[in-house]
């Protein structure tokens, strides 16, 4: 969300690892909710020491009566220290939304944030730990506030990776995501899946998704 394993996408708590300066990766998958589906694409580039990731969503409602949506994300993440084995590293990234209506509050970048993510290598890069926080500005519902989160992923082997996190903002929803990837092709083609809920509320929203990540070779 190249340092070449970093979380990534549909995973919503981010990874302090940033794409390599001159490195470029695209992420796509698709998400499947209750009477709708969304397929997203994020291409990403470091092109002066920070990543910029600039993409789009668009969702589907199953029901012929329902309004289709789309949104526009663009995400900085500049990193300020770097990721060493058995130690911990930090960023500072800010995200926009143009049209923040595709699940909102579960993909927690609303019309605008700002956070801080760390990442922290434990058992020799064998596990790593994932925390951000930050400030959400949830324009199109009106709401504003801190919002948290703390994941992980466990590397079973050189091409299986385990994911899990938890997060949420105050005055929106928690919720929860657990899923795995695998590299087809190590540092290059990554598949994953997930699967995600909401821990509170009455809605109790769930979802699952089915994607891809590509990274390319240094370009420049």
């Amino acid at each position: 969300m190249s340092a070449p394993v970093t979380a990534a996408r549909p995973f919503v708590v981010g990874d302090a690892r940033i794409v390599g300066r001159g490195g470029r990766q695209v992420e796509s998958w698709v998400e499947r909710n209750p009477g709708s589906h969304e397929l997203w694409a994020l291409p990403a580039c470091n092109p002066f020491g920070a990543e910029i990731t600039a993409g789009s969503g668009a969702l589907y409602n199953d029901a012929p009566e329902g309004r289709d949506e789309r949104d526009q994300q663009l995400q900085v993440k500049g990193l300020l220290r770097a990721l060493r084995r058995n130690d911990f590293c930090w960023a500072l990234a800010a995200g926009m939304v143009r049209r923040a209506d595709i699940n909102p509050d579960h993909n927690l970048l609303a019309s605008t944030c700002l956070f801080v993510p760390l990442s922290m290598s434990i058992r020799d890069d064998r596990f790593v730990l994932l925390a951000n926080i930050g400030g959400v500005d949830n324009r199109d519902r009106g709401r504003r506030g801190l919002s948290l989160g703390l994941g992980g992923e466990y590397y079973a082997s050189d091409r299986f990776v385990l994911l899990g996190e938890a997060y949420g903002a105050t005055g929106l929803d928690r919720y929860a995501q657990a899923g795995l990837r695998y590299w087809l092709l190590p540092n290059r083609l990554q598949l994953d899946g997930s699967y995600g809920f909401q821990l509170n509320g009455g809605n109790r929203a769930e979802w699952f998704t089915l994607g891809f990540r590509w990274i390319t070779p240094v370009f420049f």
